[in-house]
């Protein structure tokens, strides 16, 4: 059986919405959150991408 992953997009808060998808969930962790570096479209440490598990699902996020 092939298992889902769940990719959410947000234009600007993937960080902010992930962290606040692994406080309500139990069992749930952010695994990594990759950055925007200098000269890139969003400004220089903004959250590019984010990969998290809720509840023992494994999803990521973009924006």
């Amino acid at each position: 059986m092939q298992a889902i992953s769940p990719f959410l997009w947000f234009d600007d808060q993937a960080e902010q919405a992930a962290e606040l998808y692994v406080s309500v969930f139990p069992n749930s962790r952010i695994l990594g959150v990759s950055r925007y570096g200098e000269g890139a479209p969003q400004p220089a440490g903004t959250a590019m991408s984010v990969s998290f598990v809720l509840a023992a699902l494994r999803a990521a996020a973009d924006g």
